[in-house]
């Protein structure tokens, strides 16, 4: 409501009151924007431990990352990005949690590019009863200091150059962590990141 209020006093008094109250009515937009966003991704993340969404079942990755490539279909195009995969497994949790795992990693990796268009592979393998996946990109690299710091609620590394609330990697690490699963991250300069993590595996896959 906020924000609908700031735009139409932007649209009806823009110009009128002078500059300096357009940069405040401005200020205000974004400010209110900034505030749904993150409301919307704390929502998101204290979503994930709930028990109504029942119990977990088998998913299929390589669905679900189809899903995700048509979602983000819009930033793909936009910045030339290039995301294939080898086979991807059957593994034991819910679907939108799949979902907003590939989801976050995929769109950082589109968001954190470098000068080159992004270049983003997913892959797997099998580990005991889990299945570690793996998605590496061509972007930005990140220091050694700081990669267990970009799990945390509201980190981010790069201040505002980068538009987002901080709390995506948090909610990917809050995922993996009720499936008794890990995620860590692996970069090198120049060589983009390595986002891993791990899955159980759906009963009866290999």
């Amino acid at each position: 409501m906020v924000t609908v209020y700031c735009q139409m006093l932007l649209k009806r008094y823009g110009g009128k009151l002078g500059q300096e109250a357009d940069e405040f009515i401005g200020f205000a937009v974004d400010g209110a924007r900034r505030m749904e966003m993150l409301l919307r991704d704390l929502l998101a993340y204290s979503r994930i431990t709930s028990t109504e969404t029942g119990e977990p079942s088998s998913v299929d990755c390589e669905a679900v990352l189809r899903e995700v490539i048509v979602t983000l279909s819009a930033a793909i195009r936009e910045s030339g990005a290039a995301v294939t995969h080898e086979r991807l497994p059957l593994v034991r949790a819910h679907g939108v949690h799949v979902l907003q795992l590939l989801q976050n990693l995929i769109a950082n990796a589109i968001k954190y590019r470098s000068d080159e268009p992004p270049g983003i592979h997913v892959s797997a393998r099998r580990e005991g009863a889990q299945w570690e996946l793996e998605v590496r990109d061509n972007g930005i690299d990140i220091e050694a200091e700081s990669r267990e710091e970009v799990f945390g609620v509201f980190r981010r590394l790069h201040g505002n150059r980068y538009p987002g609330t901080g709390i995506g990697l948090a909610i990917c690490a809050r995922i993996v962590e009720r499936y008794g699963g890990r995620i860590w991250l692996e970069s090198k300069p120049g060589g983009g990141s390595t986002f891993r993590f791990t899955l159980p595996a759906a009963e009866g896959a290999v």
